[in-house]
């Protein structure tokens, strides 16, 4: 099993920047992908940047603007979406992802809410 609990969401204004963390606990040593995904009120969960090894892709509407990136320590993997001229459209609950042996896990969420 894999616990994933992000943090680093708020409340910021369109053009304003916002650090989100995400930190892998439990059986991290097979986790071979990891992701973030957003949704927005009203909306289906989406695809926002995704991460293999070094490799890592980005939805048309946050590229240039989102960097996804990830460390890993003895005991823990912490996920990092740096989200620079943050939009209202990027608003939602921004989840994580982590992809092992075949099975996905998320995390609870953490809303980012950007005004006009």
């Amino acid at each position: 099993q894999v616990q994933l609990v992000e943090s680093g969401g708020g409340l910021v204004q369109a053009g304003g920047s916002l650090r989100l963390s995400c930190a892998a606990s439990g059986s991290i040593s097979s986790i071979n992908a990891m992701a973030w995904h957003r949704q927005a009120p009203g909306k289906q969960r989406e695809s926002v940047a995704f991460i293999r090894g070094d490799r890592m892709n980005y939805a048309d509407s946050v590229k240039g603007r989102f960097t996804i990136s990830k460390t890993n320590a003895k005991n823990t993997v912490t996920l990092y979406l740096q989200m620079n001229s943050l939009e209202p459209e990027d608003t939602g609950v921004y989840y994580c992802k982590a992809y092992r042996l075949g099975s996905e896990y998320w995390g609870q969420g953490t809303q980012v809410t950007v005004s006009s």
